[in-house]
């Protein structure tokens, strides 16, 4: 990624500075005090809802919503390890705000619980997809770059991305299903003596030395 934009920086940089070198480093600039004021919007949002879901977290509301989320990751996932579903809950309950900055550091916590798994590759794989499709029922952080760039009707969006993030998602996950098949675990049981029945083994000198 880093290479990507190295190329196309220095692309644009070659092409401005032959066609108009001389708005080369005002358009640098300016770029530059763009940036720096959306950061600083990005930021003043960010605090906002970090510290809700701080308030959340102290008064047990997060807890309540992980109870809820819960039961859906245990199945989605094919996990019953109780620390990773805690973090994948709260991993998509904050990405559900917009919010994936807030939701990173639950999303490691995840992956990591993740990698201990019997469905390690599966579940890992699954938890990826949701971060990167990401349904959102309230795009906060889209919303903080409208307003910060003076959109006449910033919380339009709203609709369509509810709209086109869950169509990604559930293809996500259904193509995540459909090529990386979880482990299967099978569990043999012995109820009595009866159940027990020995196939292809061969016993020979029984009682005799």
């Amino acid at each position: 990624m880093n290479l990507l934009f190295a190329i196309v920086f220095t692309v644009s940089t070659f092409l401005l500075l032959c066609t108009s070198p001389e708005q080369f480093l005002s358009a640098l600039l300016d770029g530059a005090g763009k940036s720096a004021s959306l950061c600083v919007s990005l930021v003043a949002t960010y605090a906002v809802w970090m510290g809700l879901i701080q308030v959340w977290q102290d008064s047990g509301i997060t807890k309540a919503v992980s109870k809820l989320v819960k039961p859906i990751a245990k199945k989605l996932f094919k996990t019953t390890d109780d620390e990773a579903l805690e973090a994948i809950s709260m991993n998509l309950s904050v990405n559900l705000l917009g919010i994936s900055g807030a939701a990173t550091p639950y999303g490691i916590k995840a992956a990591q619980r993740l990698d201990k798994t019997e469905n390690a590759e599966y579940a890992s794989a699954m938890l990826f997809v949701l971060n990167a499709t990401s349904l959102q029922l309230l795009p906060t952080s889209i919303v903080a770059v409208r307003v910060a760039l003076k959109s006449g009707s910033p919380t339009d969006i709203i609709l369509p991305t509810i709209f086109a993030t869950l169509l990604s998602t559930v293809l996500g996950v259904l193509l995540t299903k459909l090529f990386i098949k979880p482990a299967v675990t099978q569990k043999k049981t012995i109820k009595s003596g009866r159940d027990f029945i020995l196939k292809n083994v061969k016993i020979e000198g029984v009682g005799t030395r």
